[in-house]
């Protein structure tokens, strides 16, 4: 069993769970994930590590109550413990095992949308600890969705907000934000990641391409059995099948056939609805029970 140490609301629907997983800990990477079941009979939940301590034996992981499975785990609280947490999984992003000497020559931007956010921090983290200039855009729909804004600032060159409503930073999507930095202020980058959902990554990669800018994107989001068996996370990338799980998370962004993924990411949703509605009703029937034997 995995005990959660912390659980932490950061905005609303979206919590920071640090789970106590020592030998997941030691061998975790940025840009890998972990699945994560809540109990013998739970779906497997893909989740990017969102931090670890390698000394302490923790992982942060932080999750949105976007279904059934999220809303079920997000319900735990400290020190409950989790069925599952297997990990490390998927391949760590590629400048880890580059020539730091070679990282160190190039300027990042990473771009994070919601709850992508969260994943981005151990890669900025961890470039910013081998002095690494690293720029970061942090895009919400309005002021109170934003995350990991203070944690971001600790470790990146320089932190723009954009928020859909103007609320804080930037007023306008983080594509916009993006032609400003780079068409107005005259700011020059070598890679941008980007990270988060599938139709704000598809439009940062038309961004970067207009402007000749190399993009790596994390797409864990499609990813359903986490070891390659299923086959449920299949993505076209310059014109050839990999499995995300196995193969990436991380792919260029510039090969991606982001209309397939998308089309592939809404596949379940049916069973997702079915699967709600199953479980409003047996929580009314619990909220019933309980009052009756009151």
């Amino acid at each position: 069993m995995y005990t959660i140490l912390e659980k932490r609301l950061l905005a609303e629907g979206i919590y920071l769970m640090r789970i106590e997983a020592p030998r997941v800990a030691r061998s975790a990477q940025p840009g890998q994930f972990v699945i994560v079941r809540v109990d013998e009979q739970g779906e497997r939940i893909p989740l990017t590590i969102a931090d670890y301590n390698a000394e302490e034996g923790w992982v942060t992981i932080v999750t949105q109550t976007l279904g059934v499975s999220t809303r079920k785990l997000c319900a735990l609280n400290q020190g409950e413990a989790l069925a599952d947490f297997a990990g490390p999984l998927g391949r760590p992003s590629d400048f880890v095992k580059e020539p730091i000497e070679e990282v160190r020559k190039r300027r990042y931007l990473f771009v994070a949308g919601g709850v992508g956010t969260a994943p981005v921090y151990p890669q900025v983290k961890w470039l910013h600890e081998r002095g690494v200039e690293v720029d970061v855009i942090i895009g919400a729909k309005t002021r109170s969705m934003l995350i990991y804004t203070d944690e971001m600032r600790k470790v990146a060159s320089n932190l723009y907000i954009a928020t859909d409503d103007g609320s804080e930073g930037f007023h306008g999507l983080v594509t916009n934000l993006m032609d400003e930095l780079i068409e107005k202020q005259g700011k020059t980058y070598d890679l941008c990641v980007a990270i988060g959902p599938m139709i704000m990554m598809k439009f940062v990669c038309l961004t970067t391409k207009k402007h000749n800018l190399g993009t790596i994107v994390s797409l864990n989001a499609l990813m359903v059995d986490g070891t390659g068996m299923c086959g449920a996370c299949r993505v076209t990338v310059g014109g050839k099948t990999f499995f995300t799980c196995v193969d990436g998370p991380e792919f260029d962004g510039h090969q991606v056939d982001f209309d397939e993924a998308m089309r592939r990411q809404g596949m379940y949703k049916t069973q997702e609805q079915r699967a709600a509605a199953i479980y409003a009703e047996r929580q009314a029937g619990h909220k019933c029970k309980v009052g009756l034997d009151k």
